[in-house]
Formats: structure tokens, sequence, C-alpha cells
């Protein structure tokens, strides 16, 4: 008797294995910046649609040296100003081993938000080098709900203007029972030089 199965099959008489979650993640809208703009804004397809959605940044480059990338979100009217409470870690080295001395390095509480309509930082001193850039994630949870609070979490990576590696990982929440139908994300000072924004919807049978 097969003591491992699949699908009820002996591992032996299986032949081809099932894809996984097929079609859960679909790509919605891809922001390709190739020249210099001041941010790069989502304000469609952000619905009821999906529970969650997912954001991927892939070197995102700034024109001005040693800047902040941040994010906001819309909340039904034409700006991006989402009243947030949010909290900031994160974890940095350098190829020296330069890294975090203490924990307590980790935890950066002037990032922090409380109850403020500002844009969050989600990665510190991104350098303009050629090689230099900020890439990575976040998860937007129910943007559409009328009942919850909107959560959202980033897991960002970027190559800072001090030749760092920072990871930074953010989370919070959108204060408010209004739908979330929009979100923009742009460097605290100067453009965004170059860099792909891909938006994708989680499907809701992918639970």
């Amino acid at each position: 008797m097969a003591l491992v199965k699949y699908n009820n099959n002996s591992i032996s008489s299986v032949t081809a294995l099932d894809s996984i979650a097929s079609g859960s993640l679909v790509l919605l809208t891809t922001n390709t910046i190739s020249s210099g703009v001041s941010s790069s804004s989502f304000t469609s397809n952000i619905n009821s649609t999906y529970d969650t959605y997912l954001f991927k940044f892939i070197n995102i480059h700034p024109a001005s040296d040693s800047v902040n990338f941040t994010a906001n979100f819309r909340d039904g009217s034409s700006a991006f100003d989402a009243t947030k409470t949010t909290t900031f870690f994160k974890a940095y080295n350098n190829e020296a081993g330069g890294g975090h001395s203490n924990l307590a390095d980790m935890y950066s509480s002037s990032k922090d938000l409380a109850q403020s309509t500002s844009y969050q930082n989600i990665c510190d001193i991104v350098g303009a080098d050629a090689d230099q850039s900020v890439s990575g994630t976040m998860f937007l949870f129910s943007p559409s709900s009328t009942t919850f609070v909107k959560h959202f979490m980033f897991i960002m990576n970027g190559y800072t203007s001090n030749d760092y590696s920072q990871n930074h990982f953010i989370a919070g929440y959108c204060n408010t029972t209004s739908a979330i139908d929009g979100v923009d994300f742009k460097f605290a000072s100067g453009n965004i030089d170059s860099g792909v924004i891909k938006m994708y919807g989680l499907s809701k049978s992918w639970a």
C-alpha cells in the first residue's frame, strides 16, 4: 500500500501535478516609468472585485540623491490624504558589515504615523547612482470594505546613498470606513526617474 499519496493516487502513478492557485494572481495595471515623473498613481481597478491587492515595486530609481520613497491612499476624495496609523521597522547592513549595533536601532518611531494624513515613508534615503534603487511589495487588504479599517503592509529593500542595504517593514491601517480607491507613490523630493510598479488582484477563491 502506498504510504504517500497525491489526490488519492500513489506517487508512482502521478504523471503531472495540478497547477497551484492557477489564475489566483491577476495583473491589473502596470505603471512603467521611463522618464521623470513626480509620482506614480493607481486610481482604477481598486474595488470590491478582490479582497487583497498586491503591488510590486521593481527598481524604482530617484532623480535626486538620498530621498525617501513614500506612499499615500485616497478614500473617495480627489486627494491622497487618507488618515493613517502605522509602525516602521528597518534592518540594514553594508559591505563592511556595519549593520545594527542593537535591536533598538530597528524601530524608527520618528517614521511612525498616528492619525496622520501625511505620506508614509516606506524606504529611507534611496541613492541616485546608476545602480541604486528601491524594490519591494505592498499588500492592501479589503480596500472596499465599509465596515473595517483598511490594513496594509510593505516589505521594501533600498540601496541607499551611503551604500547600505536597508530592509523596511511597515504596517498600518487607513482609519476610515470609506472605500480606498486609489494609491500614490512618490519620492519626498524630486522625481521618479525610472522603474516599474505592478498592481495585482488576489482572487477571492485563492484562500
